[in-house]
């Protein structure tokens, strides 16, 4: 937070704090000059009213937020699939398709007619994307594949375990776990075992216990 920011906050904290205390002020002076009939009707029936309008309000409040937030999420969805489609830029297209699955919550639904051009992508990074300056993309792209749910992709993110870089070695753990790929079960015990990063070995660790779920 910059020392702009505080100096606001301080201004403002202030000025709510003075306009509450007033707010409490003025409604116990008008409460003094109520009738001792209207004080009991309030205290009787408009508080009770007015304490189920604010839970019916409420529960309303839940599914409205619910609806909004899954229109303005199918938006994105759809706003990210056109800009992936139209990308000619391979890595603007990557960048793209990181961000559509990662926005998605690392799942297929709605992304049905796209898997296959992600899982393309996806895989020659992950083959291509060599040297030890893009290591981090070739992880990401390890990792994603596993979102997925394509088995076909095991072959490559067994290969991936073996792969120089500890981060690489990690998101293919993860993504055998998404997938679930039971037949990687040995490898990745091999490398709970035995392999020399820590992050490594937790991440071969979190993909077995996927797999008993």
């Amino acid at each position: 937070m910059t020392e702009i920011q505080r100096h606001e906050e301080g201004q403002i904290n202030p000025a709510l704090l003075v306009v509450l205390i007033g707010l409490i002020v003025a409604g116990v002076w008008i409460w003094k000059r109520l009738s001792a009939d209207t004080q009991d009707y309030i205290i009787d029936q408009a508080l009770p009213m007015a304490a189920v309008g604010l839970v019916i309000a409420a529960l309303l409040f839940i599914p409205v937020r619910a609806v909004l937030r899954h229109r303005a999420k199918s938006q994105e969805r759809a706003r990210l699939l056109t800009l992936f489609e139209r990308e000619t830029v391979q890595d603007k297209k990557l960048e793209t398709a990181f961000a559509l699955l990662e926005m998605n919550g690392y799942r297929v639904e709605g992304l049905e007619p796209t898997v296959s051009a992600l899982k393309e992508l996806f895989a020659i990074t992950l083959q291509r994307a060599l040297g030890d300056k893009q290591h981090r993309i070739r992880g990401m792209a390890a990792s994603h594949l596993g979102a997925l749910q394509d088995l076909s992709v095991v072959p490559l993110l067994v290969k991936a375990l073996e792969d120089d870089h500890a981060y690489v070695r990690s998101c293919a753990a993860l993504g055998l776990g998404r997938l679930r790929a039971t037949e990687t079960r040995e490898r990745l015990k091999t490398v709970m075992e035995q392999d020399w990063d820590q992050t490594v070995r937790s991440r071969a660790r979190e993909a077995l216990e996927r797999m008993r779920e």
